[in-house]
């Protein structure tokens, strides 16, 4: 009879537990930013380049004037919410922190490296509750980063329609430094599509962390609550 090397109430190994992750200003946030992402690039689409032309007398059909008020809506939806999540940046617990690009710490450029070696070999690697390095890299250049670009020039380009307005007093300065308002136009077209490169890496890595580690990663975006084993947690200490 074997002996047990463990007491009788501790977990068996390997076992999987859960814990509450995602608050959920967090879960709303993202959910908001897809919506409105998906929304304002297809309207964004339509007014860079419109395809459809209504029967009939235009005066009356308003399809263009439709379009881009509900850009312009779902616009500041984004700044909104952009806003909240920066808010909750400070007042969340430390999952709402995970990723964030600490280059002054050696053990996030640790953890950078080691994850991009994770993923190019297709091994499980170390697990995360939060983001790891890599995925808060990526956060911080395609959704802040983005975000902040996509909300000057959108809004600078909603200024036009009074310029001495509040909006133009605000951001008028980003039509002069692009050089020209048409500038600005192509620049916003142009930052759209990296959110679309950004969604597709995401769903992408979404799936495969799920799959690899068995995580929950997909069902934590509803219920806030992810499953993680025995060490698992250990590897989120470097966020505190």
């Amino acid at each position: 009879m074997s002996s047990i090397s463990r007491p009788v109430n501790s977990p068996p190994p390997g076992y999987f537990a859960q814990k509450y992750v995602w608050q959920w200003p967090i879960r709303v946030f993202h959910w908001i930013n897809a919506l409105a992402v998906l929304v304002l690039f297809s309207s964004g689409l339509y007014i860079w380049n419109p395809i459809l032309v209504p029967a009939g007398e235009p005066w009356n059909r308003f399809v263009m004037a439709t379009v881009r008020k509900i850009h312009f809506a779902f616009a500041m939806i984004f700044v909104v919410n952009f806003v909240w999540r920066i808010y909750w940046f400070w007042m969340g617990n430390n999952y709402a922190r995970s990723g964030f690009p600490f280059v002054w710490r050696r053990s996030w450029w640790r953890d950078l490296f080691r994850q991009m070696v994770d993923y190019l070999k297709l091994e499980r690697g170390h697990r995360h509750l939060g983001h790891n390095a890599l995925g808060g890299l990526a956060y911080t250049v395609f959704v802040i980063g983005l975000g902040w670009l996509q909300i000057l020039t959108g809004l600078a380009l909603y200024s036009e329609s009074n310029p001495d307005g509040f909006w133009g007093t605000l951001v008028g300065w980003v039509i002069p430094l692009a050089g020209s308002s048409m500038a600005v136009r192509v620049w916003h077209h142009l930052f759209a599509w990296g959110f679309i490169v950004f969604s597709i890496l995401h769903v992408y890595i979404v799936f495969y962390d799920g799959q690899q580690y068995r995580n929950g990663l997909i069902s934590s975006m509803i219920s806030g609550y992810k499953f993680y084993e025995a060490d698992d947690i250990d590897h989120d200490t470097w966020i505190s």
